[in-house]
Formats: C-alpha cells, structure tokens, sequence
C-alpha cells in the first residue's frame, strides 16, 4: 500500500495527518523560523537553510527576502538566479518546479494545494494537490497567486494582482483574474528595452 506522501506527490487524495508528512513539515517550519529570524548580514547562513531546504537549487543559489512561507520546500526545485520579494508562499503539497532567472514580486503565492468540492469528505480531512511549473526568464508581479496544475512557460511576465488558473504560454504578458494573455513580446519591446538601456550609460 502506498504511503501518505506517495498519494500526496501522486496527486491523489491523502491525509496530512501522517507520520512521515508531520516530520517532513516539522523540518521545514524549524528551518523557516530560522530563515525569517536571520539578518542582512547573515546571507551565508541564509542560503544553507535555503539549501537545506528545497528538494534541488540551482548553481546560483536562490535569494528570497524574509519573511518566507512554505508546507515542506522539499517538493520544490528552484533553478539559477531566483528571486522572491516580501512574503512568498510556497504551498508545495505537489511538486512545483521554478526555471532560471525568476523573479517573484511581494506576495506572490504558489498554491498546489486543494481541498473535495464534496462537503463530506472535506470534512474527513481528506486533500490534495496538483503541480506548478514557471519556465525560465519568468518575472511574476506582486499579489499574483497561482493556482494548482499551472504551468507557466518561458519568458512570460504576469501582471502584479493576477490568479492564474490556466496555463500561459512562452513569451506573453499576461494580466488579470482569471489571468488572460493581453500581448505577445515581441521585437519592439527588445529595441525599447535596449534603448533605454543605452540611454542609461549616456548619463
């Protein structure tokens, strides 16, 4: 029979209430409680936690500003130079992949979690969660929450307050609630980007 971690990284209904679940989220809240106590002058010890932390990490290990909030962080695999502003959460039921170069505004939640639409087993405590993938070159605006079994593609922005419940494809800008594709990026904001920036080592 499988264990209670297995249905739950399954996506299969489980109970949270399990042995192996309760010490893999007692880990992760005595590391969190460290993570969000240290100071600007502890980044070392802060990326040992992180690293302690999370099933995988990039070469370039991740920075997230304290305060940070997650179930377990070791269903989580975050590529290279991420970055996540005030008060990230980070429900990781199911397994949530982040890419390269992400970067999260303030509050941004990645929800895997869910709970039965029936009222009854609900209340047997029964739960569970599907996965979240962001792409690589992903920025993702403050107040944005995504919901479970998203996948966000590669160089994609979504606009600050969005929910995403659907997946968004490689290089939009998308907005919105529900979240909606609004543009294509295309070359025209390459030539302003790069004029700006050119712009910037004239001054």
């Amino acid at each position: 029979m499988r264990s209670e971690k297995e249905k739950m990284l399954a996506g299969d209904l489980y109970v949270a209430n399990d042995p192996e679940l309760r010490s893999d989220f007692k880990k992760a809240k005595k590391l969190l409680r460290e993570y969000n106590q240290t100071t600007e002058d502890q980044g070392t010890r802060r990326q040992e936690i992180l690293k302690d932390l999370f099933k995988k990490t990039g070469n370039k290990l991740p920075s997230i500003t304290p305060p940070f909030y997650t179930d377990y962080g070791c269903n989580t695999v975050i590529g290279d130079d991420f970055y996540a502003n005030y008060e990230c959460i980070i429900l990781d039921i199911a397994n949530v992949k982040i890419g390269d170069n992400v970067m999260f505004g303030p509050r941004v939640g990645l929800y895997t979690a869910g709970h039965p639409i029936d009222k009854v087993i609900r209340n047997e405590h029964f739960e569970y969660g599907k996965p979240i993938e962001i792409g690589d070159n992903v920025w993702i605006g403050g107040n944005v929450v995504v919901n479970p079994n998203v996948k966000i593609g590669n160089n994609v922005i979504i606009g600050s307050g969005s929910i995403v419940t659907k997946d968004i494809p490689d290089d939009v800008v998308a907005v919105g609630n529900p979240c909606r594709v609004l543009r294509k990026i295309d070359d025209n904001d390459k030539k302003y980007w790069e004029s700006e920036k050119a712009r910037y080592f004239e001054n």
